[in-house]
């Protein structure tokens, strides 16, 4: 069965006592200043990891903002090791922007290396800027870029976007969730970007033309027939739970959402 990850970035508006009113940034700068302080680093990154082991997961994708190479210093990164090896929890991916220059995205590379995870799935300017150097990057740390749907309104725009395959380096990291927002099915995304198809953000929207996520047990996408459409492909790779209410614990909503998709996982 695919592994079944917890998307950390679900926790955006935690440290604004869930009333995240100035979007995605407020949230990130705040869980940001809140865990880069390396004096409470541990208890706090220990606490996350426990709250994602309560909810069953075994595995996450870590978001930036939890972990920044900009701000990660050795003894960070050490702690973190530490932790994620005491509570069994598998990194499977990196998740954020990754920088506009090539100093930036190297960092983030070294940052995956050391937490174990082989594909950082997001975006970065290197995409339009130079190719061949991400693609090089790549090649030297042993990665997969899975580039993220957001505004793309259709698999053809993001294969626009994330340009040549670089020798398998560059792939989707598909949203399901954006592309309901942007009304496109996503089950037939799935499967018109099959031969890209590096990760997957299994991701369920209230209605199109607006993000607001919710559980699986509702809204606009046809998660199980994202699953489908998984199983016919025939994708081994992991699946990201993935729930980022403004205004809310997402926490009883994702346990919901990952029986569900271990339910599908396992029917033939």
């Amino acid at each position: 069965m695919n592994t079944i990850s917890f998307m950390s970035a679900n926790y955006v508006a935690r440290q604004l006592g869930y009333h995240m009113t100035e979007g995605w940034g407020q949230g990130d700068r705040a869980t940001q200043d809140y865990f880069r302080p390396l004096r409470t680093f541990e208890k706090r990154f220990d606490a996350l990891l426990q709250e994602i082991r309560g909810l069953g997961f075994t595995a996450m994708d870590l978001w930036l903002a939890h972990l920044h190479p900009d701000w990660a210093t050795d003894d960070h990164i050490e702690i973190a090791q530490e932790l994620l090896a005491e509570h069994d929890m598998e990194v499977v991916s990196l998740a954020g922007g990754f920088g506009d220059d090539p100093d930036a995205f190297e960092r983030s590379c070294e940052l995956a290396n050391a937490m174990g995870a082989p594909v950082l799935g997001g975006g970065t300017r290197l995409l339009q800027t130079d190719h061949g150097l991400l693609v090089a990057l790549l090649d030297k740390y042993d990665l997969v870029l899975g580039v993220e749907n957001h505004p793309e309104k259709t698999p053809v725009d993001l294969l626009a976007r994330m340009g040549d395959s670089g020798g398998g380096r560059v792939g989707a990291a598909v949203d399901t969730g954006w592309f309901g927002t942007q009304g496109y099915p996503a089950e037939r995304a799935l499967e018109e970007l099959a031969g890209r198809l590096v990760h997957v953000h299994l991701k369920q929207v209230e209605a199109a033309g607006a993000h607001d996520t919710c559980g699986y047990d509702h809204g606009v996408v046809d998660i199980e027939g994202c699953v489908r459409a998984l199983q016919r492909i025939g994708y081994t790779g992991a699946i990201s739970v993935e729930h980022e209410p403004e205004d809310r614990d997402p926490g009883p909503e994702c346990v919901t959402s990952r029986v569900l998709l271990e339910g599908w996982l396992t029917e033939v």
